[in-house]
């Protein structure tokens, strides 16, 4: 569990989640344009006034607590949902920018399945 690979993996997507996080705030990183539906569901969100905004603090904490080494296995578990809704809607919404969201993806159930020891008590 405290390999060199699983430091950098915990990094990598504490780092991932933290900017995306922020840039979601106060976009710095321009990303590219989305699909004209991606777009509308965005617009959507953001008009609601308050739901990009949890999402972004969300991301932001969750990344945190993976660069401080925090409750990992308790982010890992908070973040599920929330990968997977990335990767949900890269798939349904916006194809051409999948990347990011699979890397998302797979490096949470890289770190879940690490983690696997301190999740036993919840299924027995």
């Amino acid at each position: 569990m405290n390999s060199q690979f699983t430091k950098i993996v915990r990094i990598l997507l504490g780092l991932i989640l933290v900017v995306f996080g922020v840039n979601k705030l106060y976009p710095f990183i321009p990303l590219p344009e989305p699909s004209p539906a991606a777009a509308d569901f965005i617009h959507s969100l953001h008009a609601t006034g308050y739901v990009l905004v949890i999402i972004a603090l969300f991301e932001i904490v969750i990344g945190l607590l993976l660069l401080i080494k925090k409750w990992v296995p308790f982010a890992l578990l908070l973040l599920l949902p929330l990968s997977l809704n990335i990767l949900l809607f890269h798939l349904f919404l916006d194809v051409p920018s999948i990347g990011t969201a699979i890397l998302v993806v797979a490096l949470n159930v890289i770190l879940l399945y690490k983690h696997r020891q301190k999740y036993t008590p919840l299924f027995t």
